[in-house]
């Protein structure tokens, strides 16, 4: 497995180290077919705005170079890195839309792992539907497997009303219903799926109505982004938690009149951002949580 070591070098980048292996439902997964369930890990990048500029970074237009570099630095490389919306950052200008997706197509193409996905944020794809975003990073929408734990991506952004929407609501029934109950499950969205702070668009309208069919099945984890810092949330037995940003950290939902980021501090250029491991055993349901600051002190651990 990659060390500490290794994945501090994401610490100063955001966004954070996933490990999958005791999941909810893991263990179980491995119970049942007889073989053991190794671990594996992804890296979870979230909301790096490529084309935004302004005082809360002024390094704005080299944070997504250093991410790919530290992700190419580590010593053991993921199973895969996903990308959890808000890849550029917002533009009336289609043409300009296109070319900031352009932009950072070609910066992140620069990573070694063998396999990156995308997903839209409301910046990418709110004002056109996600069409430039299909252009470029195909399906806003789609499930994959990887060694016994199976994905969900949701799109709850092209909707610019932060719907889901019943035709993906329906999908998504679908696609579960065809699996076995036990199998563990992740769904990774960009807007959490619980109303968070509605007033900051910190909610998705449809999004009990995701939970609803998700609470069914045992073994869920729930990633998002959007919020630009750590979160964890709990709807029943399902998991929620949200990845920091590459760009700048938000306030504290409801702590201040409104949704403005954080001020760059040059003493400190990346509070605010970090990275995260979720890690377990074979226990089932547990997950372990370490939160880590940029000087790579624990500063939190729990299960969930």
């Amino acid at each position: 497995m990659t060390n500490r070591r290794q994945l501090l070098t994401l610490a100063a980048l955001g966004g954070g180290a996933v490990f999958l292996s005791g999941l909810p439902g893991c263990a179980a997964s491995s119970a049942l077919s007889g073989a053991p369930a190794d671990d594996f890990y992804f890296v979870q990048l979230s909301d790096s705005h490529w084309g935004f500029a302004g005082p809360p970074n002024p390094d704005a237009a080299h944070t997504l170079q250093r991410a790919v570099a530290a992700v190419n630095a580590l010593e053991v490389q993921p199973e895969f890195v996903v990308f959890t919306g808000d890849l550029t950052h917002t533009t009336d200008d289609p043409e300009e839309r296109r070319r900031r997706m352009a932009e950072f197509r070609g910066i992140v193409s620069a990573l070694k792992v063998r396999q990156v996905r995308f997903m839209p944020g409301e910046h990418d794809a709110s004002l056109d539907h996600g069409a430039a975003f299909r252009e470029f990073f195909g399906d806003t929408y789609y499930a994959f497997d990887h060694q016994g734990v199976h994905f969900i991506a949701l799109d709850n952004v092209s909707d610019p009303g932060a719907r889901i929407g019943d035709e993906q609501l329906a999908w998504m029934r679908a696609d579960l219903a065809a699996r076995p109950k036990e199998t563990p499950i992740v769904v990774l969205a960009h807007r959490p799926l619980f109303d968070l702070y509605p007033k900051w668009d910190w909610a998705t309208r449809d999004g009990d109505r995701a939970m609803d069919i998700l609470l069914q099945y045992p073994h869920v984890t729930v990633f998002y982004g959007h919020i630009h810092q750590e979160h964890h949330h709990l709807t029943g037995h399902i998991a929620h938690h949200s990845a920091r940003s590459l760009i700048y950290p938000l306030p504290a939902p409801g702590s201040q009149p409104l949704r403005t980021p954080l001020p760059w501090d040059p003493a400190r250029p990346h509070r605010g951002l970090g990275f995260r491991e979720v890690e377990a055993g074979r226990a089932v349901p547990a997950d372990r949580i370490d939160e880590f600051d940029v000087t790579g002190v624990r500063h939190a651990d729990h299960a969930t």
